[in-house]
């Protein structure tokens, strides 16, 4: 039974070493010269416009719950999906009943122009 996590085991002392590793040898060998362009945000190459603490448009906060609603609820097909053989018809018409409020929610929303981005 222990022999089972030992593969696991080594992966995460492996994962938590590297991005240990990494960041002290980075912090080893990057220079410390700061100037006012290397302490201002960085925006895709553009230059800074307003402040980053204005007002964002209700829309944007709308879009971005929609996006993790929608994905989170896609992310619970998976396990779905690796025992659909236990569950029989069960599990199938829960699924369809599941999906059937996903995309009942997709289509309102829809509706409603949440996906209207101008």
């Amino acid at each position: 039974m222990v022999n089972a996590w030992i593969p696991i085991l080594i992966f995460f002392v492996v994962a938590v070493a590297f991005g240990i590793v990494t960041l002290l040898f980075a912090r080893l060998i990057a220079p410390e010269r700061y100037s006012r362009v290397k302490l201002d945000p960085y925006e895709c190459g553009i230059e800074v416009a307003t402040d980053a603490r204005d007002r964002y448009s209700v829309r944007y906060f709308l879009v971005a719950m929609l996006f993790l609603i929608f994905d989170v609820e896609t992310i619970f097909l998976y396990p779905w999906a690796v025992i659909v053989d236990e569950l029989a018809w069960f599990g199938f018409i829960e699924m369809v009943v599941f999906l059937f409020i996903l995309v009942v929610g997709y289509f309102y929303a829809w509706r409603e122009g949440a996906f209207e981005w101008a």
